[in-house]
């Protein structure tokens, strides 16, 4: 893959956990986590993208919520589950995603708030005025997901350089 070409990212929240008496990074999904992660599975693969990594927290709810996501896509990703996700702030996350091979094109990140919507937002420079408005508005709830591109090798990813291209969110 050439540097030229654009990357793309999807930053993806985790769906909705459940609350039982167990530490924060062993929760599981709820019911309607468990919903909301194959119906944003199916909204991903609507998206077009073809994802070369998957890149997860490794807590519970995020493992589980991309089994259930990646079931629903037409290309099952090589999937990296990294215990750096957990707890990231948007710039651990950008360390993170500056680490990424360059022949790798198209990126998932599995991960938690507020690290992937205040990444989406550091990140998107410029954005479909639309589809702005609507991450501002919804926030990111679980399970939503942000679409971004940006070009150059992913060592140059910052704030800033990205487009938002997309965004969903459940009950959208």
């Amino acid at each position: 893959m050439s540097v030229a070409e654009p990357r793309r990212i999807a930053l993806f929240r985790h769906a909705k956990a459940d609350w039982p008496q167990v530490s924060d990074h062993e929760r599981p999904l709820a019911e309607r986590g468990r919903k909301d992660a194959a119906v944003a599975g199916r909204k991903l693969t609507d998206s077009g993208l073809t994802f070369d990594l998957a890149l997860c927290s490794t807590a519970t709810r995020t493992r589980e919520t991309w089994k259930l996501a990646v079931h629903e896509l037409a290309h099952r990703p090589k999937t990296v589950y990294e215990e750096r996700i957990y707890e990231a702030s948007p710039g651990e996350l950008i360390a993170l995603l500056n680490e990424v091979p360059d022949e790798v094109a198209t990126v998932i990140l599995i991960g938690h708030n507020p690290g992937v919507h205040g990444l989406a937002e550091i990140l998107s420079g410029s954005a479909d005025d639309e589809v702005r408005e609507r991450m501002n508005r919804r926030g990111f709830p679980a399970a939503a997901f942000a679409l971004l591109s940006f070009e150059g090798p992913w060592k140059s990813l910052e704030p800033g350089v990205a487009t938002l291209t997309g965004y969903w969110a459940p009950s959208e």
